[in-house]
């Protein structure tokens, strides 16, 4: 919802946040040396550029780093207060690469019936705009519940080397609703070489599913962004033509569970992959701090 959400302010839970606005793990570097501690921050905006999404622990269901051949866990113990924070700060100790992943608690919000239509046309939510249609329901406000899940690849270590064989977390499949994994890992590509990243829902693949693709370039020029829609095998092809970093997202509605039913008639899932590209020569790692 990028345009329509430049008219439409959306009041969520404490704070005023737009649906349609992005939300990604943000790492203000990608590329560390081993031992190096990072703050890896939520982030929610437009085109590649956010503000920070909460810092309310109760938002949190699950935030984990998982390394070569460890992991650390620092979502929030049941029966935290609302008001406490969370701590996005890492060690990243073992060279290889590391996937750090953030799933939110449900929100829920409600849209006018135009708001909602435009919404989904927006989004390339094509299914729910046919079953509403088939419905007659294009006159009915849009009440939704939706979730988000975000991973960012951050590489410890130089990528030249031969991979260790336990170096495969960036490529595994964590049981997100809507996750989006790479089959070949970013920081060992060539630059022009081409990613091939599969969108998965509920494990199996989004057929059609539309993925937004952002890409931060060097010296002041502007951001680039395309879309493309998931193969018949819920894959989709992105060339690497620089350093980035590259931001994926994509997004999914189904009709909301049973027990949802009172609050929603909706139930959307946002997943989000950032990582960086291939190194520039005599930058891949920066000074510590």
């Amino acid at each position: 919802m990028r345009r329509l959400s430049l008219t439409i302010g959306l009041c969520v839970s404490a704070g005023l946040t737009v649906l349609g606005h992005e939300f990604w793990l943000e790492a203000p570097r990608f590329r560390l040396k081993p031992g190096q501690t990072l703050s890896i921050r939520p982030l929610i905006g437009e085109n590649f550029k956010g503000g920070p999404w909460t810092t309310k622990a109760e938002k949190v269901r699950r935030l984990v780093r998982f390394g070569p051949t460890d992991s650390t866990a620092l979502t929030p113990a049941p029966g935290v207060a609302p008001t406490d924070t969370f701590r996005t700060a890492f060690t990243f100790a073992l060279p290889g690469t590391h996937v750090v992943l953030l799933r939110s608690t449900n929100s829920f919000i409600e849209l006018t019936a135009e708001q909602f239509t435009a919404y989904l046309r927006e989004e390339g939510l094509d299914s729910a705009l046919k079953l509403r249609q088939e419905r007659d329901q294009q006159a009915t406000p849009g009440r939704e519940t939706y979730s988000r899940c975000a991973k960012a690849l951050v590489q410890v270590g130089e990528a030249s080397a031969p991979a260790a064989a336990a170096d495969s977390a960036w490529r595994h499949v964590y049981g997100l609703p809507l996750e989006l994994v790479p089959e070949q890992n970013p920081y060992r590509l060539a630059t022009g070489k081409s990613l091939t990243v599969r969108v998965l829902r509920g494990g199996k693949p989004a057929t059609g599913a539309a993925v937004q693709i952002w890409q931060r370039q060097a010296g002041g020029l502007p951001t680039t962004h395309f879309t493309v829609r998931a193969n018949q095998n819920g894959r989709v092809l992105l060339r690497l033509s620089g350093p980035g970093p590259y931001l994926l997202a994509t997004v999914d509605m189904t009709q909301a569970p049973a027990q949802l039913r009172d609050r929603a008639d909706w139930q959307s899932t946002w997943a989000s992959l950032t990582f960086s590209g291939p190194a520039i020569a005599g930058s891949r790692f920066p000074a510590k701090h």
